[in-house]
C-alpha cells in the first residue's frame, strides 16, 4: 500500500559523473514512485542536466527545506542549491564537486536523524573528489559512521550482488598490513555485522561463511596458521553466539560453493578477495551496502562510470537493485522499531 512505502532521499552523487542520469531515469521509469516516497537531494540545475541527458521526463515537485517533505506527494526535489552547471565539467575529479556531494551527504544523514527520512539510496560519489573537497575520510563509510555516531561500533561496507552478500574484516589498507590486522575480535565482529545486516535485509536465519586468508587455507598450519589461532575460534565463537556459520574454507574455492546457492553470504579477509569475485560474476549488478549504520544507505557498487557520463547510456540495473534494497531495509527498521 501507498502508505507503506518508507520515505527515501536518493542524493545525486558526483555531479560529473552517471549518478544524475541514473536518477533521472529511475524517476522517469517510476521506480523511485513504486518502493518509496521519494526526495532526490541535490541542486535542481544539476537534475535538470540528468534529465537532459537521459532524455527523459517526469514530473517532481521542488522543496528547499525537509519540513516540506510530505508522504505521498510524488517525487520531491528538495533543492540545495548547491552547485552551479554553468561550469561543471562532466568526467573530471573536481574538489568543489567532491566537497558539493559530501555535503549533501551530510545534510542527508542530519535530514535522516531529524526524523524527515528513513533512509537514502545514494548516486555512485567519487572518493578522490571527495577528499580533495575537505573530507579525509578512507571512504564515505568512515564519513557515515562519524556523522551517525556509531564509529566506535562494527561497521562498513557489504556487497550484495543478486542473492550473494560479501562482507569483510579488513577493507581499504595495504595488503602487507592485512594479517596483522585479522584478530578474533576482528572476525567476529565482521560475521556478527554481516548476520545483522542480512536480517535486516529479509533473511530469517542467514547462512555466512569464512574465507581463508591462507593458500590451501593454511594447509594445516604448514603455510600460515591465521586459520587454526584466528579464524577456527571466531568461528566457533559465532555458532555459540547463534549464528550460522561455516568455514573457513580455501579462498580459491569458496566462491564455487557461495554462487552455487550454498551460502547467502561470504565473509572476506580483505577488499579483493570478494570483490574480484563478485564483480566478475557481475559487475553491472552489485550494490553497495552502508552495514552497522543506524538507518538503511545502500548505492550502486559500480561507482561514477566517468568513460560514459554524459552519454545518456548508463545502464540502471545496479541502481534500480540497490534502491529496491534500501526500501526493504528501511521497511525492516520501521518494523523493528514497533517491536
Amino acid at each position: 500500500m501507498k502508505e507503506e512505502r518508507p520515505i527515501l532521499g536518493i542524493p545525486l552523487g558526483d555531479a560529473a559523473g552517471i549518478g544524475p542520469e541514473l536518477v533521472a531515469k529511475l524517476a522517469a521509469k517510476g521506480v523511485l514512485s513504486e518502493h518509496s516516497c521519494p526526495v532526490i537531494i541535490g541542486d535542481e540545475r544539476l537534475l535538470i542536466k540528468g534529465i537532459e541527458i537521459a532524455g527523459v521526463s517526469f514530473e517532481y515537485k521542488r522543496i528547499t527545506h525537509p519540513e516540506d517533505i510530505v508522504s505521498g506527494e510524488g517525487i520531491l526535489l528538495l533543492d540545495t542549491e548547491s552547485l552551479d552547471t554553468e561550469g561543471l565539467r562532466l568526467s573530471e575529479v573536481s574538489a568543489s564537486n567532491g566537497k558539493e556531494e559530501a555535503d549533501n551527504l551530510v545534510r542527508t544523514m542530519d535530514w535522516c536523524k531529524e526524523g524527515y527520512l528513513e533512509g537514502f539510496c545514494f548516486a555512485p560519489l567519487n572518493k578522490a573528489a571527495m577528499k580533495l573537497g575537505g573530507y579525509e575520510y578512507e571512504s564515505e563509510h568512515e564519513l557515515f559512521a562519524d556523522k551517525l555516531g556509531v564509529a566506535h561500533l562494527p561497521h562498513g561496507e557489504m556487497n550484495v550482488l543478486e542473492d550473494l552478500w560479501t562482507s569483510r574484516v579488513t577493507s581499504h589498507i595495504p595488503l602487507s598490513e592485512v594479517s596483522r590486522n585479522i584478530t578474533v575480535e576482528r572476525v567476529m565482529d565482521a560475521i556478527t555485522l554481516a548476520n545483522d545486516t542480512l536480517r535486516r535485509g529479509g533473511f530469517t536465519n542467514p547462512r555466512i561463511v569464512i574465507a581463508a586468508i591462507n593458500p590451501h587455507g593454511g594447509d594445516s598450519g604448514t603455510c600460515g596458521r591465521e586459520e587454526i589461532d584466528v579464524l577456527e575460534p571466531a568461528v566457533r565463537l559465532a555458532a555459540e553466539n547463534g549464528i550460522r556459520v561455516d568455514g573457513p574454507f580455501p579462498s580459491d574455492t569458496v566462491f564455487l560453493k557461495a554462487f552455487k546457492g550454498d551460502y547467502d553470504a561470504v565473509v572476506t579477509m580483505y577488499h579483493d578477495q570478494g570483490q574480484i569475485a563478485m564483480k566478475l560474476k557481475g559487475f553491472q549488478k552489485g550494490i553497495t551496502v552502508a552495514a552497522g549504520q543506524p538507518y538503511a544507505i545502500t548505492t550502486p557498487a559500480h561507482g561514477t562510470a566517468y568513460d560514459i557520463a554524459g552519454k545518456g547510456i548508463a545502464d540502471t540495473g545496479a541502481f534500480e537493485a540497490a534502491f529496491r534494497l534500501c526500501a526493504r531495509m528501511a521497511l525492516s527498521d520501521r518494523e523493528n522499531k514497533r517491536k
